[in-house]
């Protein structure tokens, strides 16, 4: 009796007959030979290696997922489905070479299957292998011959592929082989002691106490004098590195942040190591006495005066905070309405330029403090602009999103949603420093006009919103258009 894998080479050999590769002219079949052949150097799961013989049937055959997992089992038809590219028939393969690119690259990212990783790991190095060896002969005029004749974008794709596969798997030698492939083509994209041996301090936070979770991932007390940030999986090492170094850049600008002093691996994420003796963050000062949410408000307002007063050198290189607001536009409302993503647009292209910082991710599972004194942590949205962008973060984050359901603000802020409003309340005050009604209902509705953008896009992320998703976007929509004709400017 066959086992997988031998019947997995049969069903490819007469699935690919008459197939071959774009350069050489040599039988199909040896591709997905080469990459099983990869894979069993790094495993012995016969599915995954079942999946490598088996990843080009969907996209280059007649074969289905269906008969895939009929024949094989759903693991290995899964496996071969994160391989397979979306389709897009009537349109042509160069036009649509990106699109497709970004999608497959958020199945990797979002997978906690190791497989998954191996795959996509083996796959692009079987590519690698052949891309170089034509690059030995033909050099740059070898673009000309590929979908994507950009060698720029060649190489974006097959960085953020190692980057992604890089924590789960930096220590098998098909990793260091593509890195040295890369680094061929594209002098310099690596640090050249990534194609060497190099094994990552490991930590596990297993019983350490959460702190605070936020988008990118959860902080935790490691012991009495370090904290751990946790990423989530998408992020890459060079994300961590980038959010590093933008806090080296904050701190020498006045910043009170925390500066990590290195990276780790927990389990199959990254993190970031913290001393941080006898803090707290304020979240958790909050949650322990809300009647002193007045008091803790006052804190944060007046860091908030500290970063929106501080601005950014020539060298600095933070981005405009407009992209991200633009980015909600045209990732939500503009699937909506696109007349109404204009006017709002519009108003977010008219908020007057400016050097001023803002954080981007200001909130109060993000600040601790020690001995009294506030330091900020997630550095990684910090940017330039006007700081009605950080209010409107903070609505959405102590308004917007318990609105529909409190229990969202508390399991994310560790205390109740009433508190959480109060709390915005006397931020917004000792922010703007002012108890005049009028002036306060101004910001708000400015703030709320973003937060409702903002929503929009948090339900359109990851595909057609749901039904009940569909009553809170118009819910949205309303009161996005009715504040559109309430103000000219989002400034104040």
């Amino acid at each position: 009796m066959m086992n997988i894998i031998e019947e997995a080479i049969i069903y490819a050999t007469v699935m690919h007959q008459g197939k071959t590769r774009k350069f050489g002219g040599i039988p199909y079949i040896l591709h997905p030979m080469e990459v099983a052949q990869i894979l069993s150097t790094m495993t012995d799961d016969m599915e995954i290696i079942a999946a490598g013989i088996l990843h080009d049937i969907v996209e280059d055959t007649d074969g289905t997922l269906a008969e895939i997992e009929n024949r094989f089992g759903k693991r290995v038809a899964y496996l071969v489905s994160s391989e397979s590219e979306n389709e897009y028939p009537d349109e042509d393969k160069s036009a649509t070479w990106k699109r497709r690119k970004e999608e497959s690259l958020l199945v990797l990212k979002n997978s906690t299957d190791i497989g998954v990783k191996m795959l996509w790991l083996a796959d692009k190095l079987a590519n690698m292998r052949s891309l170089a060896g034509i690059y030995s002969e033909k050099g740059e005029a070898m673009w000309q011959e590929l979908h994507q004749s950009d060698p720029a974008m060649q190489c974006w794709y097959y960085q953020t592929i190692a980057e992604t596969v890089e924590l789960s798997l930096n220590k098998t030698g098909a990793f260091k082989e593509l890195i040295k492939h890369i680094n061929f083509i594209w002098p310099g994209t690596f640090d050249s002691d990534k194609a060497r041996y190099r094994k990552y301090r490991e930590v596990s936070v297993d019983g350490c106490k959460l702190l605070g979770r936020g988008a990118k991932g959860e902080v935790y007390r490691y012991d009495d004098e370090l904290v751990i940030k946790v990423y989530n999986q998408n992020n890459t090492y060079r994300d961590v590195e980038r959010e590093i170094a933008s806090a080296r850049r904050a701190f020498v600008l006045g910043i009170p942040t925390a500066i990590s002093f290195g990276i780790v691996s927990v389990g199959d994420r990254y993190g970031s190591m913290y001393e941080l003796m006898d803090s707290e963050t304020v979240s958790q000062c909050i949650a322990r006495a809300p009647g002193q949410v007045g008091a803790y408000a006052e804190i944060m307002a007046e860091l908030a005066r500290t970063i929106h007063g501080i601005t950014a050198g020539e060298n600095d290189s933070f981005p405009d905070v407009n992209e991200r607001l633009l980015s909600y536009v045209n990732g939500g409302i503009a699937y909506e309405d696109e007349t109404l993503a204009e006017k709002c647009r519009a108003l977010i292209n008219a908020l007057p330029a400016t050097d001023n910082l803002v954080h981007g991710d200001f909130h109060t599972g993000n600040v601790f403090l020690q001995n009294g004194e506030p330091l900020l942590i997630d550095m990684d949205r910090l940017s330039r602009g006007q700081p009605i962008a950080e209010i409107s973060d903070l609505y959405y984050f102590y308004v917007m999103l318990g609105e529909d359901d409190p229990s969202v603000v508390e399991k994310f802020m560790g205390f109740s949603y009433q508190t959480s409003l109060q709390f915005f309340d006397s931020f917004l005050k000792k922010y703007l420093n002012t108890d005049d009604e009028n002036k306060i209902k101004e910001v708000t509705e400015k703030a709320s006009f973003i937060g409702n953008i903002r929503l929009i896009n948090k339900l359109h992320k990851h595909g057609t919103p749901a039904d009940n998703e569909r009553i809170i976007i118009e819910r949205c929509m309303k009161n996005i258009a009715g504040l559109s004709e309430k103000f000219d400017t989002l400034t104040f």
